[in-house]
């Protein structure tokens, strides 16, 4: 099962001679439950519900990963991040050698921007900043503008979801605390440095305009990047990566106000999402004024499933298990596709997607012929997008912390292995029919074994081919450390 970008090809049409904008939107640790239109009991978003109604839908759209980092390495590289070393959330980076759409997208005169949260390796060697970026550490660094980004504002991993450079020092007469929630309306004597900062492309700290609901900060410069490349007359490729609802959520008191119903976690936490709602509908009329809509694609999803358990908000719905787990409450989360010169109105497909997709759907749509011998895990929807088909032609395979599984149209395949980054075999298995169970609740494995054999078997070959990227590269052991 080795994933070449061949294996689904489809011809090269229209797109080529007028390439579409690209935008990618991603939200952090958003469950598959916690959007309007799939049915949130509790979250208010009409704008994105309002996308949903032009927009081709996945059912069964997944992350690569269930944590953050290995699946942001998916959507901009199209391939699993453990074939460059990113194995878990705060582990590697991305490499300067591997393909990514923003190097693919800049080559054929696109301009290309991040925003907000990045999560592929440091951004900085001069201060201590974030999760892992230290004076003189440099191990790590791979900021997107050394990714072929053209403008970023961006932090290298999580911050409050409103004002998103400040906490409260202490916490003993502030309501809230540091993990999980607290109110913006901070003492001025009660301030300090959160510790995760805001760079611009040209590798300088971020230290104005910071104030506010974190989602409009991100937006306020997306748009400005947007509107900059319509002026030049070029296309543009934008990754918005909001920050919200990964924990802690912050959310300001217009935005908590519609959920006083629920306790003070779950206020903060609606409304942030909310906040990234008003964003994103304040995007899509952006682009309706600049008149470039009709040919922008944008994508919606979520890097996994909702933190936490089921007693906090967050809601994986009907799906079983939550971040950091392959069943899928920690993998499937929502997918939208909006493009309205090709997606008329709504369709909605149970053919399971992946972010892995997103590169080799958006290289077949340009004509753009990708290495040979660079295996790609993702493939073209172009087939999918135009109505073409219905079946996805290989199936999607996932690993992580020993953990390993394979989904196909009907069947999922899993075993929770000992925790090492590489689940070896011989291996347990369960099997689920996701078309009648998609709960997961009923392993069949023992009622088929044939099936259980196959593809075990494609998974084995799948385990292979990582390994010998691994070994390629800057190899197996020091990827494994690393």
């Amino acid at each position: 099962m080795l994933m070449e970008v061949d294996a689904w090809a489809s011809t090269v049409d229209s797109a080529a001679n007028d390439p579409p904008n690209i935008i990618l939107i991603m939200f952090d640790d958003l469950g598959y439950g916690d959007l309007g239109y799939q049915g949130s009991q509790h979250a208010i978003t009409p704008h994105i519900d309002k996308m949903a109604t032009s927009s081709l839908v996945f059912s069964r759209f997944y992350a690569a990963a269930p944590v953050c980092s290995p699946t942001r390495g998916s959507a901009l590289t199209g391939r699993h991040p453990f074939r460059y070393g990113i194995f878990f959330a705060n582990v590697g980076h991305l490499p300067q050698d591997e393909l990514n759409l923003a190097r693919i997208l800049r080559q054929r005169d696109y301009r290309t921007g991040h925003f907000g949260k990045w999560h592929l390796g440091t951004l900085t060697t001069e201060v201590h900043d974030a999760n892992r970026g230290r004076p003189g550490r440099s191990q790590h660094f791979a900021p997107p503008w050394l990714r072929d980004f053209d403008v970023c504002f961006s932090t290298e991993s999580k911050v409050p979801t409103y004002n998103p450079t400040v906490r409260p020092r202490d916490f003993s007469n502030h309501p809230g605390n540091l993990q999980h929630w607290w109110d913006p309306e901070i003492d001025p004597g009660n301030v300090t440095h959160y510790g995760t900062r805001y760079w611009n492309e040209d590798g300088d700290e971020v230290t104005e305009d910071l104030d506010g609901p974190n989602a409009q900060l991100i937006m306020n410069r997306a748009i400005a990047f947007i509107r900059d490349a319509v002026e030049r007359e070029k296309r543009f490729f934008a990754v918005i990566w909001f920050h919200e609802p990964h924990w802690p959520v912050v959310a300001g008191k217009d935005d908590r106000e519609p959920f006083a119903e629920l306790d003070e976690f779950g206020q903060h936490y609606y409304g942030c999402i909310k906040a990234c709602d008003d964003q994103i509908g304040r995007l899509r009329h952006e682009l309706r004024e600049l008149d470039v809509a009709e040919n922008t694609m944008i994508w919606l999803t979520s890097d996994n499933g909702p933190e936490g358990s089921q007693k906090m908000p967050g809601s994986a719905k009907h799906l079983r298990g939550r971040k950091r787990d392959l069943y899928d409450g920690g993998i499937r989360v929502p997918g939208l596709l909006e493009w309205p010169k090709r997606i008329a109105e709504q369709r909605t497909t149970d053919m399971p997607a992946v972010t892995s997709d997103y590169l080799p759907t958006i290289a077949d749509l340009l004509g753009i012929e990708l290495p040979a011998d660079r295996p790609l895990d993702g493939v073209s929807l172009v087939p999918l997008i135009d109505g073409k088909t219905a079946q996805r032609p290989q199936p999607i395979a996932f690993q992580s912390r020993g953990r390993i599984a394979l989904i196909d149209n009907r069947y999922k395949l899993i075993h929770y292995g000992s925790g090492a980054n590489f689940a070896e075999p011989p291996w347990q298995w369960q099997l689920f029919d996701m078309v009648e169970d998609p709960g997961e609740q009923n392993d069949l494995a023992a009622d088929h074994p044939q099936i259980v054999q196959d593809m075990a078997k494609l998974l084995e070959q799948w385990n292979q081919s990582v390994r010998a990227c691994l070994k390629l590269g800057s190899g197996l052991e020091e990827a494994r450390r690393n």
